[in-house]
């Protein structure tokens, strides 16, 4: 079991208040655009997503590092590397693995414990498809964040997530009245959003207001900050508006790839921290 630390709402709420932020960073690391002498090469994972964090870490609320990209190269040893180098580095700062698990019983808690006690995560994305007892060996660790899949920014998302159930409401609103209301054990819950349905994302935030939302999908699948910032921000509810390739590869693409590659993540990180901050009302 990792070293006890403080609850993911509370985390979140800290560097959020610190850094002035609304950014989280993905880290989702692909070998094939590292720059220079490491493009290519799997063994500098640990390394690229590290500078990242150095370059970042005041300027974000959170990372999320996408766990497919660690294992796909059979990283997950630079995985637990890279959290536990986060928490030691930029100690306020929350991790939120990325992994949307989604299954029931014993093998949901072996789920739980590869997040929490393995990689140490402060909150996991889940899949509530199987519902709550999917959830609930998650829930048996306190202070963890489980951040729940509602309405998703992919367009395949709609095939189910909007589709109207008994009762008049749609898939999407039903898992965020849950998730808000009777699933929200110990306070742990918050939702996936979006950034690509503004309109959605506003429907989630009247459903769920004081829930944490995560909201995937600006920067390179095209969603807008400050439609996102309008939507879903409130006083007292965080959004986590999460960037990944916007930001990991600002400066390892085109002719000069690999020149400086930090201080462009560093500017991009920058500019839609500032472009968030500045659409909140």
């Amino acid at each position: 079991m990792t070293a006890a630390r403080p609850a993911f709402g509370a985390q979140l709420a800290t560097a959020q208040a610190a850094h002035d932020s609304m950014l989280c960073v993905g880290l989702d690391p692909e070998p094939a655009r590292f720059p220079g002498a490491w493009r290519h090469d799997a063994a500098r994972i640990f390394d690229f997503c590290a500078a990242i964090v150095a370059a970042t870490r005041d300027q974000v609320c959170a990372y999320k590092p996408q766990i497919a990209y660690f294992a796909a190269h059979r990283a997950e040893d630079q995985l637990e590397r890279l959290i536990a180098h986060i928490h030691a580095t930029a100690p306020a700062v929350p991790v939120i693995l990325d992994a949307k698990r989604g299954d029931i019983g014993p093998t949901a808690g072996q789920y739980a414990r590869e997040a929490f006690e393995r990689y140490g995560a402060d909150a996991v994305t889940l899949s509530p498809f199987m519902g709550l007892d999917s959830i609930e060996p998650y829930l048996a660790y306190a202070g963890k964040g489980l951040i729940l899949l509602c309405r998703t920014s992919n367009p395949g998302g709609s095939d189910l997530q909007s589709q109207r159930l008994e009762g008049g409401e749609m898939l999407y609103e039903r898992i965020a009245r849950l998730a808000a209301g009777p699933w929200n054990r110990g306070g742990q819950l918050g939702l996936v959003v979006g950034a690509t349905y503004p309109a959605e994302l506003a429907r989630v935030r009247a459903l769920a207001p004081t829930l944490p939302l995560l909201i995937p999908g600006i920067g390179a699948q095209g969603g807008d900050a400050t439609a996102t910032v309008r939507a879903a921000w409130r006083p007292d509810a965080p959004i986590v508006v999460s960037s990944s390739r916007a930001v990991l590869y600002a400066g390892t693409d085109g002719a000069d790839a690999g020149a400086g590659f930090t201080a462009a993540a560093r500017g991009a990180a920058q500019a839609t921290r500032a472009a968030l901050q500045s659409a909140r009302p």
